[in-house]
């Protein structure tokens, strides 16, 4: 009894129990118009199939009975419309069951009525209700509390039985679980692909930074340690100035961390490499809305790699880049004049990156440098993943 009783400090508790009377508020329109107790069990059916009721339900749920949750990408109870009809069917079951619990808190008002009734009945009143036939008598105000412990424990249990329905009924079905893992992993790779980018270059400046540091030190030389101290310098300012260009491309400002851009917004990337003093000559050819979602998010994740690639190790140089939809296949190029490089463009991870996607959407990339011109071209098929694409549509997403 004591772990029952505990929880009645909690908020939560009582946030459920107001989720448990929600219903009966919506039946009890009903009851002006018929004693029928059957129709809104009935009416439930039709209106459990609806799509964005689901929605509405998983909203409900995870802000009165699981409210530590809300938000969270791995929440118990999915904040999502039916996708299909096992997804509907499993709504209109909640809503059955929630109309039971309902009707069950409804009936568990009772129990105070009774620890009133036992009052009244101290000062002789016949008392009704659930404790209809008890003689009246002084010591029946002394049992006055004990109907109210059943109805403490069961505002306790009804909570947690209305939980574990909506975490049954509305938990994130295989497509919601899906999505969400395939939004951890690309996080996860996001991640990957930046400390791959920084490593290189700052790992190269705190090397340089540190040997030089070091032959200063032992040379017991002034000329030479006021020579190792201005290329610390110089490096370090190349690798900020470094290091603030591929943030800029990285960076995509005011892009919710849930929604994972397409090509339709790269001009934000155009813009960024931009700001950073690359003159960029883009021209898009096709329709982009023709392009599937899941190859229009690698395709812009390839396009943020190329131009990662041209700032960091060639710098602010002009760059053609371009996106054309035809025949059935999304063709990417990016190119970059060679002079000025300091190291190889294809010694980097992020040119390793993007053959990887092109590879698992089933297209191809080329890099190579042809005619003074450090070219980036990358072929992917827009038919070659539909199932991936349903999955992407079915999520809502």
């Amino acid at each position: 009894m004591h772990r029952i009783l505990t929880p009645l400090t909690s908020a939560v508790t009582y946030s459920r129990w107001l989720h448990m009377f929600i219903p009966a508020a919506a039946v009890s329109v009903w009851f002006f118009i018929s004693d029928a107790l059957w129709m809104p069990l009935l009416f439930a059916v039709p209106v459990g199939l609806i799509p964005a009721m689901r929605l509405e339900e998983g909203l409900q749920a995870q802000l009165l009975l699981t409210p530590s949750e809300r938000g969270q990408p791995d929440a118990s109870i999915a904040v999502a419309s039916s996708a299909s009809w096992a997804d509907r069917w499993r709504t209109v079951l909640w809503l059955e069951v929630r109309l039971l619990i309902s009707a069950g808190a409804i009936m568990a008002l009772w129990l105070p009525v009774a620890s009133i009734e036992l009052v009244l009945s101290a000062t002789g009143r016949p008392p009704g209700g659930l404790v209809e036939g008890l003689s009246p008598h002084w010591w029946n105000a002394l049992l006055a509390p004990l109907p109210i412990l059943p109805l403490l424990a069961l505002v306790v249990l009804g909570g947690r039985l209305s939980t574990a329905a909506a975490r049954w009924l509305l938990g994130p079905s295989p497509t919601d679980r899906l999505s969400v893992l395939e939004e951890l992993t690309e996080q996860l790779l996001e991640r990957n692909r930046m400390a791959r980018e920084l490593h290189d270059s700052i790992g190269h400046a705190l090397t340089v930074a540190v040997v030089q540091a070091g032959a200063a030190r032992t040379a017991n030389d002034p000329a030479f340690t006021e020579r190792a101290l201005a290329a610390i310098e110089e490096t370090g300012r190349d690798a900020l100035e470094d290091l603030e260009r591929v943030l800029r491309v990285l960076r995509e400002s005011g892009t919710p961390v849930s929604r994972r851009p397409t090509l339709g917004e790269a001009q934000r990337l155009l813009d960024s490499a931009r700001s950073s003093g690359a003159k960029v000559d883009a021209r898009v050819s096709g329709d982009l809305g023709l392009v599937p979602a899941p190859v229009s998010r690698e395709g812009y994740r390839i396009l943020q790699e190329s131009l990662t690639n041209v700032l960091r190790h060639a710098g602010p140089v002009p760059i053609r880049v371009g996106i054309t939809v035809a025949d059935g296949r999304l063709e990417l190029e990016v190119v970059n004049p060679l002079s000025g490089v300091t190291g190889l463009p294809g010694s980097g991870s992020g040119l390793r990156g993007i053959r990887e996607r092109a590879a698992l959407l089933g297209g191809k990339a080329r890099m190579e440098s042809r005619e003074g011109e450090w070219q980036v071209r990358v072929s992917l098929p827009l038919d070659g993943i539909r199932w991936s694409d349903a999955i992407h549509r079915s999520s809502g997403r």
